[in-house]
């Protein structure tokens, strides 16, 4: 947690960027080490309460919000992009990506057309509400069904930090495990979906998917489990079609 890895003491290089300019966001917080603790405690105050007021705000636009968590690599822009491809027709989509360096993964959404903002957090491995209520501002809501986070590949840091959404999904993907959910059960708890990705290397990589499946319910039996490979898009008309039936069904939200 940041809590305890004092990364959110290190914000001091966060921007967010789209083709309307750079506006920076959180100005630097330094903590001693006596007190790092207690800070650590108003910082996660400060940021729920800034959350709520997301979520009201997000509520208010009828939009279905989803924040999309992983370790680095494990498929959230491809899955993303997958989406984008196969239902841009039917639902409007915004985008929100944090990352720590470059806009490569924006970019990459914007060749599909989806409008997107980028934030660039410099040393902090993970987005905080302040800063995805400025990137929202930057987007007009009003043209959009979905808003998607694409959170910084991180699976500890991240899960402290309420962003507004309505969903948070975690995705898993076979090359790194089945285990992980065992490893960072803080991220596994608080997902609504686990996404396992990648299941075309499945059987290139020896996944043992009873194993994996066993260790998520462990973890996260709230969770419901979708397995797809965002390269051929297998299964992602199953989690697709849950992620509409979750925008008409306030039950499954925060």
């Amino acid at each position: 947690m940041c809590k305890d890895c004092g990364c959110s003491n290190a914000i001091d290089n966060v921007a967010i960027e789209n083709s309307l300019g750079i506006l920076p966001t959180t100005p630097q917080v330094k903590a001693t080490h006596q007190r790092q603790i207690e800070i650590n405690r108003g910082i996660l105050s400060k940021n729920d309460r800034l959350a709520a007021q997301n979520r009201n705000y997000f509520k208010s636009k009828e939009l279905l919000v989803i924040n999309l968590l992983s370790s680095p690599g494990a498929g959230k822009t491809a899955l993303i992009e997958k989406m984008l491809q196969n239902y841009q027709n039917n639902i409007d989509i915004g985008v929100i990506v944090g990352d720590l360096a470059t806009d490569n993964d924006a970019r990459r959404l914007q060749n599909w057309g989806a409008p997107t903002v980028q934030i660039t957090t410099g040393n902090a491995c993970h987005l905080e509400a302040n800063m995805v209520a400025k990137a929202a501002q930057k987007l007009d809501l009003d043209n959009f069904n979905w808003l998607i986070i694409e959170n910084v590949g991180n699976l500890v840091c991240p899960a402290a930090y309420d962003l507004g959404e309505d969903l948070r999904v975690v995705l898993l993907s076979v090359t790194e495990g089945e285990d992980k959910p065992l490893k960072y059960p803080t991220m596994f708890k608080s997902a609504h979906i686990v996404v396992i990705n990648k299941i075309d290397l499945a059987e290139a990589v020896e996944f043992q998917r009873d194993i994996a499946i066993a260790n998520i319910r462990e973890i996260a039996s709230q969770a419901q489990i979708f397995e797809v490979s965002a390269k051929t898009g297998t299964g992602i008309d199953r989690f697709y079609t849950h992620l509409l039936h979750s925008s008409m069904n306030d039950e499954l939200f925060f």
